[in-house]
C-alpha cells in the first residue's frame, strides 16, 4: 500500500515518493517551491521587460539621429490628421528633428552621445492626438454604417 499525503487531500503519493516530516511529499514541496519561484519571476518580469525595451530602443538607432519614437511613425491618413492638430511649436520641433536626422543620415554620421534621445526622455507627443483622430474616424464609420 502506498503512503497517503494529508497535504494534498489524502491522495496517494506516487511510487518512490516519501512523505516529509511536515506531512507533505517531496514533490508537493517541490511544486510549492516552483510556484514561489514563478511568482518572484513574474514580479521581476516588469524590470526585465523594461530593460528589454530600453535595449531595443537603443538598438533601433533612431535616437542616435535625435529622433523620437513618434517621429518614425508611418504617415497614413490618421497620422497626417493628427499632425495637423499638433500645436505649432511641437510640429516645428518635429520637423527640425526629422531634417537634422536626414542631414546626418546623408552624411553617414550620428549625433554625439550626449545629444541622443534617451529612453526616459522620449515622450509620446503625438499619441493623444492620434488616439483622438482614430476615435473620431471609428465613430464616423459607425454612423455611416447606420
Amino acid at each position: 500500500m502506498r503512503p497517503r499525503c494529508p497535504a494534498i487531500g489524502g491522495l496517494s503519493l506516487p511510487r518512490g515518493a516519501a512523505a516529509s516530516p511536515a506531512g507533505r511529499s517531496q514533490q508537493a514541496v517541490r511544486r510549492a517551491e516552483v510556484k514561489m519561484a514563478a511568482r518572484a519571476t513574474v514580479s521581476g518580469g516588469g524590470r526585465l521587460m523594461d530593460r528589454i525595451r530600453k535595449w531595443y530602443y537603443n538598438a533601433a538607432g533612431f535616437n542616435k539621429y535625435g529622433l523620437m519614437r513618434d517621429d518614425t511613425l508611418y504617415e497614413d491618413d490618421d497620422v497626417k490628421e493628427a499632425l495637423k492638430r499638433l500645436p505649432e511649436d511641437l510640429y516645428n520641433e518635429r520637423m527640425f528633428r526629422i531634417k537634422r536626422a536626414l542631414d546626418l543620415s546623408l552624411k553617414h554620421r550620428i549625433l554625439p552621445k550626449e545629444q541622443w534621445v534617451k529612453y526616459e526622455e522620449d515622450k509620446p507627443y503625438l499619441e493623444p492626438y492620434l488616439k483622438e483622430v482614430i476615435r473620431e474616424r471609428l465613430e464616423r464609420e459607425a454612423w455611416n454604417k447606420k
